[in-house]
């Protein structure tokens, strides 16, 4: 058994699928519409929805012959609060790293200083 957060990053993982969900984060729209701008086959779009439905990121419903599809952004949020969990230990290791380019800095200004004055001087 998979879990939803492996389930949705596996969704994620395609280019294709997450500009789907750019799409529909615009607001509902028919399976047609969806495919317009993907030069792949009907049956491979149906495949790409079949992955975001399994890993709940989609819904789709059937009004007469229009096919419906709307973003359900509850897996997403749930992968945010996930990554947020981690944001304290990316914000510690990119503080060290721009004390030490500080200090980087600091020790190397004077060096630059003196070989400009020896360049001066020639």
């Amino acid at each position: 058994m998979t879990d939803s957060l492996s389930t949705t990053f596996a969704a994620l993982s395609d280019p294709t699928r997450r500009a789907i969900l750019a799409r529909l984060a615009l607001g509902e729209t028919s399976v047609k519409e969806l495919a317009q701008p993907f030069s792949i086959s009907p049956p491979s779009i149906t495949k790409h929805l079949k992955v975001l439905e399994r890993a709940g990121l989609i819904h789709r419903s059937r009004d007469a012959q229009w096919r419906p599809c709307r973003l359900e952004a509850a897996p997403l949020k749930e992968i945010a609060e996930w990554v947020e969990r981690y944001r304290s230990s990316w914000e510690q290791s990119l503080n060290r790293l721009d004390a030490y380019l500080s200090t980087l800095e600091t020790t190397q200004t004077p060096n630059k200083e003196k070989r400009h004055a020896r360049h001066r001087k020639s």
